[in-house]
This record gives C-alpha cells, sequence and structure tokens, in this order.
C-alpha cells in the first residue's frame, strides 16, 4: 500500500518560517494541518475573486440588454426550465 501523502520541500525566508511555526503553535496545529488550511483558504479567495469578476461581467450585459433587478435575473433564468 502506498502513502497517502507526499513530502513538499521549498524555501522561505527565516522570519516566514519563525511566524510560520508560531502561527501553528498558537493554532495548536502541526504544520502540516496550517499549510491544509491555508492552501484551502487561498483557494477559497480565488473561487470568490472569480465568482465576483462574472458577476462584474455578467452585470454589464445584463444591463445592456434592461436586465436591473434580482426578480429579472430569476425570470431569465428559470424562464426555460
Amino acid at each position: 500500500m502506498g502513502r497517502k501523502t507526499r513530502v513538499l520541500g521549498f524555501s522561505v525566508a527565516p522570519d516566514i518560517a519563525e511566524e510560520y511555526e508560531q502561527l501553528a503553535e498558537r493554532q495548536r496545529k502541526t504544520k502540516s494541518e496550517l499549510f491544509r488550511q491555508m492552501v484551502e483558504a487561498y483557494k477559497a479567495r480565488l473561487d470568490e475573486e472569480e465568482f465576483f469578476r462574472l458577476q462584474r461581467r455578467m452585470a454589464s450585459r445584463a444591463r445592456k440588454r434592461g436586465v436591473f433587478t434580482e426578480k429579472e435575473v430569476e425570470r431569465l433564468v428559470f424562464e426555460d426550465r
């Protein structure tokens, strides 16, 4: 049976390493747990940024077509279903 984790190796500045280790200790997490949570938080932030980018783009298109309210958006989304 193979290993279920992989070891990553990368370099950071000593002050960042120290801060990271202190943060893990304060949070009572292993450095691996903290890293996993940081990656998940970063991915969630990217998803949120993408959502807002799409929302801005689509809001502009909707206004050009005369759609200004959430009710109008819902009507358009669900009218063919």
